[in-house]
């Protein structure tokens, strides 16, 4: 029998966020095995917000989900950017 006398805690352990540069390496990836065009994916899951357009093969789907899509664009950008001031 439970002891009523006291609150029992229920303890949610949470995932540390990915870093969005190793989830577009990831998701990419998946893209490119399973045939698809991995910019044109990319880019119609940031426009929509469609989490279709990216395959669950390899869990890209899921795992993209895990980070905004802005941060997603913001990377691409910081990226570019830096390579075409150092380049």
């Amino acid at each position: 029998m439970q002891d009523l006398n006291h609150t029992q805690y229920f303890k949610v352990v949470q995932e540390p966020k990915p870093e969005v540069s190793e989830v577009l390496d990831k998701v990419y990836e998946a893209l490119s095995e399973k045939g698809y065009n991995p910019v044109s994916q990319l880019v119609g899951y940031i426009m929509s917000g469609d989490p279709t357009y990216i395959t669950s093969h390899m869990n890209a789907r899921s795992l993209i989900m895990k980070v905004e899509r802005d941060e997603l664009l913001e990377e691409v950008l910081n990226y570019y950017i830096s390579q075409k001031m150092n380049g």
